[in-house]
């Protein structure tokens, strides 16, 4: 049985294929030509797409259950302090990336891109906050109020939106907040409209996956690699699943949304995945597969920020009318594998290229922690 300072291997694992697919799904060749499941729900609905963004706050989560234990011997200044600044960072580049190239040189000449139209939520925001309130909820509250507070956010986030609005892209009260609080030209404008899906009141119950993520590594350290452990992960796993698909007849499965029922479906799907990958890969010893998920999680928020920057450089410069990013995608893999599987295998070659780049940090023992 593992000690409780033993990291779990599968989780490890958990994480590093999580980065992988959030890479491969966010970069297809083209979205028009892009089978269905590394696409994002139209609306309401569920693809294995949306299952991405929601374990990476678990797996937020259950990084916790390791380092809030270090925390404790620290002072209340100093974990605050601790918690404040990775916080900060994390958003900061969000932020930046959203703001990069920095610069236009439309019009013949070199100025800065301005702020007031730049993007200020996001993936990398929303991990920050996520992992910020999680660990104050867990520091002062501990794990019984953390337990409150993951019903009441998902009753709550409920009410409101029910109260405040509909469930309908335009309509919905999130939207409504975004534009109020933000205003319309530091929104997402991905789905025609401005409508954020990392606004400010979704990131309500997207604490909730990091605070489930948390009681799962818990639950890992605590008891180890075990039938007991499978099966408890299991268990929760089956009753989050009957739970979270009777709330989705009145509140229903939406990522974009986050909804309370897509909150509990993810969190369901992520449990019955740990237990799995701990029975094969702590229970069987099976491993021989495990190193390249390994690469992944061992710099997991730098690798997914360097495949975000270096895709937008590849969209700033051209050759002839296409893009770089475009123009590979249609002279190296579409003419020769087709329009579906050449968008696929440019979104793998792609992947396996950020996965080199991790490969070399970690032969030579670099790990960037923001």
């Amino acid at each position: 049985m593992k000690t409780q300072h033993q990291r779990s291997q599968a989780i490890d694992v958990l994480r590093g294929l999580t980065v992988a697919l959030m890479i491969m799904v966010n970069m297809p060749g083209t979205p028009a030509t892009t089978y269905a499941p590394f696409l994002h729900a139209e609306w309401h609905g569920l693809t294995l797409t949306d299952l991405v963004f929601p374990t990476f706050m678990f797996v937020v989560g259950t990084a916790l259950s390791f380092t809030l234990e270090k925390y404790e011997g620290m002072g209340e200044a100093a974990v605050l302090k601790k918690i404040f600044t990775r916080t900060a960072l994390i958003f900061l580049c969000g932020f930046l990336m959203y703001w990069y190239p920095f610069f236009s040189t439309e019009g013949g000449s070199l100025t800065v891109l301005p702020l007031s139209g730049t993007r200020i939520f996001g993936v990398l925001q929303r991990i920050a906050l996520g992992y910020c309130a999680g660990s104050l909820i867990l520091h002062y509250w501990k794990e019984k109020g953390a337990l409150v507070f993951a019903v009441l956010a998902l009753l709550g986030y409920w009410a409101v939106m029910y109260g405040f609005g509909d469930y309908t892209l335009a309509g919905n009260a999130q939207r409504k907040l975004d534009l109020l609080v933000l205003g319309e030209a530091h929104m997402y404008h991905g789905e025609g409209i401005a409508f954020d899906p990392e606004g400010i009141l979704s990131t309500l119950p997207s604490i909730v996956n990091v605070v489930a993520g948390y009681f799962a590594g818990r639950l890992v350290r605590r008891l180890g690699a075990s039938y007991e452990t499978v099966a408890k992960l299991a268990m929760s796993g089956a009753v989050l699943t009957v739970l979270a698909l009777c709330w989705s007849s009145v509140f229903p499965l939406n990522k974009k949304l986050w909804t309370s029922s897509y909150t509990l479906i993810t969190i369901a799907i992520d449990l019955f995945t740990l237990s799995l990958l701990l029975y094969v890969i702590d229970m069987l010893g099976k491993r021989g597969w495990t190193y390249f998920f390994e690469v992944f999680g061992r710099n997991t928020l730098f690798i997914y920020l360097f495949s975000e920057v270096v895709a937008t450089t590849f969209f700033l410069f051209k050759i002839g009318d296409l893009n770089v990013f475009d123009w590979i995608y249609l002279n190296l893999f579409r003419p020769w594998a087709g329009a579906y599987n050449g968008t696929l295998l440019w979104a793998v070659v792609y992947m396996l290229g950020c996965w080199l780049v991790g490969y070399v940090l970690d032969r030579q023992k670099i790990y960037i922690k923001l």
